[in-house]
């Protein structure tokens, strides 16, 4: 895929609070935070009852603040310039301002015994802001012009490529068709040269996160973003780390795979048969997904998928539109309420002309209630088919919760955001686009088709797992002191060949700073959540093809239509963050802990096949 996705639920930019949530309050002046809660005896200490009292006053300036100024990220996000990057770092210095102040504020009730529910308020309230600043003079507004600025960078991002000026998509539609390797080496070197000069607002930025992280009462912003998981920051890198033990065998039979593929193609010089493999050669800009390449590692001597998608896509006359609404009749399908009207008034689903837009696809939801809206630079082909799925997974998600208190308007963790659309994009079946006029029933595949539809499908999922991993755990480092800013990139690509097995095309310059060639980086998107999400997707999918009676292998089950399933995930949508994650994948899946093994499952008969395939072959890259 071109771009991982995101959700800006009244959020946006991911400056301030709860699952990138920005808020104030309208009637505070823009320099001012809130009076501290009122103590009615010093003597005797706060009380639940003050307790209350504050956190209704918060909830009520938090969701005060997102209505006031998502529309002024909106405006950022969709047409790029300097009056409208003012304006945003303006806005986020408030939010920031605010949210901080809130926070520091709870913990006057640090030491009060109070009820379950409102101790999780407290909670979320504290460790829920992903770029906190300290309270010092001046902080908040640095850090937000430090931001805004990082994103607009990257948005307004282009390289000059055999004498014409080109963007991120045109970029990447090279990366993506192109089989010369020295033209992917130029296009995939060329994109890098965007992001040098990030690197010391990016390393200012954790100074002062850092600093406000600490003052929060976090050792710093490492263990802040680990801590909104439900358990102990310690006990969740080591959930993450037992999920990866449970996948991790998979990724490395395809990547064992496709490396004997791509030498097979390229020869020993582009791409060696052992090691590494060359990052530019997997078909898209950051490595992250492979699908581009299958008609390179299509399986010999056995019968393809029998359509391609983009092309049927086209044959139809599909524009972004009518995308757009095959993934809303899927959510309708399930017995969801349409999208408003609204939605397709306002959002942003081709990228404009007369404009510079930050095109990396986003879900948003500018009032916390109906006005949600998608922004992405679509394209008529199967990846962004799927994307559209995936986006409008957010805004689904984001109605489901919409009566929710407001600081548990969210997902229960932040991988259940992203895995609700990417659960439906697995019903995508050749069966369901049968059912929706995309394909013919002629063309539907028989079972001796699976391995192809499987091999396929796991060059996007299981080569996203250890990229996921990658993004955060170089992040982690850089948070908590680990790595310096003079060690940025040396680390960055340690950490892909550990994970990925993949290296650049080329040496980096010294001032490489490759990251920041990633939109979650320069964006301050937290990418665990992309991670545990591409498990969940599989726990739901498997969950709901019980639910459905479903008795045949798991990659061929389509949930679409299905209104008693539909019913039982929308009840779980709604409880939004209202309850423990845990408790809250009980009410959909049964079990109360994430779990690899539904996608070890649904691709059972490829890990076989590849482990055949691979005999002979020396697997591994160290």
């Amino acid at each position: 895929m071109k771009i991982r996705l995101t959700q800006v639920s009244a959020s946006v930019l991911g400056l301030a609070l709860l699952s990138g949530c920005v808020n104030k309050a309208e009637d505070l002046p823009p320099a001012e935070a809130p009076p501290p809660p009122p103590i009615a005896d010093a003597d005797d200490g706060p009380t639940v009852a003050e307790a209350e009292a504050f956190i209704e006053r918060a909830e009520a300036e938090l969701a005060a603040m997102s209505k006031e100024i998502s529309p002024i990220f909106w405006e950022q996000a969709t047409n790029i310039t300097d009056e409208t990057n003012a304006a945003a770092a303006e806005a986020g210095a408030r939010a920031t301002k605010l949210s901080v102040s809130l926070a520091n504020q709870s913990k006057t009730f640090n030491e009060v015994d109070l009820p379950a529910e409102l101790a999780r308020k407290m909670q979320r309230l504290q460790s829920g802001i992903t770029i906190p600043a300290p309270s010092a003079e001046g902080a908040a507004e640095e850090l937000s012009e430090i931001t805004t600025g990082l994103e607009a960078t990257y948005g307004t991002g282009s390289f000059t490529y055999k004498g014409e000026e080109l963007n991120l998509d045109q970029l990447s539609t090279i990366i993506e068709t192109s089989r010369d390797p020295d033209e992917l080496k130029a296009v995939w070197e060329g994109w890098r040269t965007i992001s040098p000069p990030m690197l010391v607002d990016y390393a200012r930025m954790v100074a002062i996160a850092n600093e406000g992280a600490n003052e929060l009462g976090y050792d710093n912003l490492k263990t802040m973003w680990l801590s909104t998981y439900d358990m102990p920051p310690e006990e969740m890198a080591d959930e993450v780390d037992r999920l990866w033990q449970q996948v991790s065998p998979l990724y490395e039979e395809l990547h064992c795979y496709v490396r004997g593929e791509l030498n097979d193609y390229y020869g020993d010089e582009i791409q060696p048969a052992t090691g590494p493999i060359r990052a530019d050669l997997l078909g898209n800009m950051w490595s992250q997904s492979w699908s581009n390449i299958y008609p390179l590692v299509e399986p010999e001597g056995l019968p393809g998928q029998g359509y391609n998608l983009s092309e049927e896509l086209v044959d139809a006359g599909y524009d972004p539109i009518r995308m757009v609404e095959t993934g809303e009749a899927f959510f309708t399908s399930l017995g969801f309420d349409p999208l408003p009207e609204t939605f397709w008034e306002r959002s942003m689903i081709v990228r404009p002309e007369d404009r510079e837009v930050v095109c990396h696809a986003s879900a948003w939801n500018l009032d916390d209630e109906e006005d949600v809206r998608i922004k992405m630079c679509t394209e008529v082909n199967a990846e962004d088919f799927y994307t559209v799925h995936h986006e409008l997974g957010h805004n689904f998600y984001q109605r489901a919760y919409k009566d929710a208190d407001y600081l548990y308007k969210t997902g229960a963790h932040d991988g259940f955001h992203e895995a609700v659309g990417d659960f439906i994009a697995l019903s995508i079946t050749p069966v369901y686009l049968e059912k929706i006029g995309l394909i013919s029933d002629a063309q539907i595949p028989g079972e001796d088709a699976d391995i192809a539809l499987l091999l396929n499908t796991s060059l996007d999922k299981i080569a996203f797992l250890p990229f996921a991993l990658t993004v955060d755990s170089w992040r982690w480092d850089v948070l908590d002191g680990t790595t310096e800013p003079e060690d940025y990139n040396r680390h960055w690509w340690a950490l892909r060949t550990k994970y990925q097995g993949i290296v650049p095309p080329g040496p980096r310059p010294e001032n490489a700073f490759d990251p920041g060639a990633k939109y979650h980086i320069p964006g301050n998107t937290p990418y665990l959540r992309y991670f545990l999400s591409y498990i969940m997707q599989f726990q739901f999918h498997k969950a709901a093809c019980e639910q459905a009676g479903w008795d045949g292998p798991l990659h061929r089950c389509s949930i679409y239509g299905n209104e008693e399933v539909g019913k039982r995930f929308e009840a779980m949508l709604a409880m939004g963050a209202s309850e423990p994650w845990p408790d809250v994948l009980e009410t959909f899946t049964g079990t109360r802990e994430m779990d690899g093994s539904a996608i070890v499952e649904y691709f059972d008969p490829l890990i076989t096949w590849l482990e055949d395939e691979n005999e002979g072959r020396s697997c591994g890259w160290n």
